[in-house]
């Protein structure tokens, strides 16, 4: 997965292609645990876990090849799964003044300047990271916003892990452009895959987190429960939600 035109050399390219793994296992597996919460709020909600495997792909390629155009799939691919995931999840509270909180006409300018964007892309590709980064950018915002607005404790800790999970990943991969020759002196080549790995585990925390938030504006009769895979129990799992109907609890 690329962020900008350079990263730090490697040596090996072997583990870059299994790193990206993690998005070909995640992707099918959180497609088959979201599919109740797809049902009732939105099965455009597939087309996020479509884009996020094919991040997979592109970055598989990218690594491979290490050309321009690899690096450009696979940066427009990030580019058009997060502004699918805007279209979706975006409280209408944050919508632009002028679009009201009318949902298809938001979705009709997050699609037109995505193509916009994708066609600069190619024009001046130093743009992808600037773009790719004000919207994680924003993205924050929102979620300390949303944060500040709660007190149920599961919204909550979602957000501090998706929001740790993403702080580690982003260090690995600033670590990584910044500290090339430290780490090439002491033979550490792995800072990139463990970026791969770490924003594949980031992404479905973050998916289930503005689930959770999108259900207080949009699922006002539902009820969305934390669950994680393969099991509540342990310290560690893949997060999904499970609706329940109010009126049935």
């Amino acid at each position: 997965m690329a962020m900008t035109p350079t990263r730090c050399p490697q040596r090996h390219h072997l583990h870059f292609q299994f790193s990206n793994v993690t998005f070909f296992i995640f992707g099918p597996l959180m497609m088959f645990l979201m599919y109740p919460y797809a049902q009732k709020r939105s099965r455009c909600i597939y087309i996020t876990w479509i884009l996020f495997m094919v991040i997979g792909l592109f970055s598989m390629y990218f690594h491979m090849t290490l050309s321009l155009l690899g690096q450009l799939l696979d940066e427009i691919a990030i580019l058009w799964l997060l502004a699918s995931s805007y279209s979706i999840w975006m409280p209408r509270c944050y919508f632009p003044t002028f679009l009201g909180e009318n949902r298809p006409r938001f979705t009709c300018l997050v699609l037109i300047t995505t193509v916009v964007s994708t066609f600069l892309s190619f024009l001046r590709p130093v743009i992808n990271a600037y773009a790719l980064n004000s919207i994680a950018v924003h993205i924050l915002y929102i979620v300390f916003q949303e944060y500040k607005k709660t007190n149920n404790k599961e919204l909550r800790h979602i957000m501090e892990v998706s929001v740790v999970l993403w702080a580690f990943a982003l260090t690995s991969w600033i670590s990584d452009r910044l500290l090339c020759s430290f780490w090439q002196w002491i033979n550490f080549f792995y800072l990139h895959s463990i970026w791969h790995v770490l924003i594949s585990i980031t992404f479905p925390y973050g998916m289930v987190t503005m689930a959770l938030v999108d259900a207080r504006y949009e699922m006002p009769g539902h009820t969305l429960k934390v669950r994680y895979w393969p099991r509540d129990t342990w310290p560690v799992g893949l997060p999904y939600v499970e609706v329940r109907d109010d009126k049935n609890c």
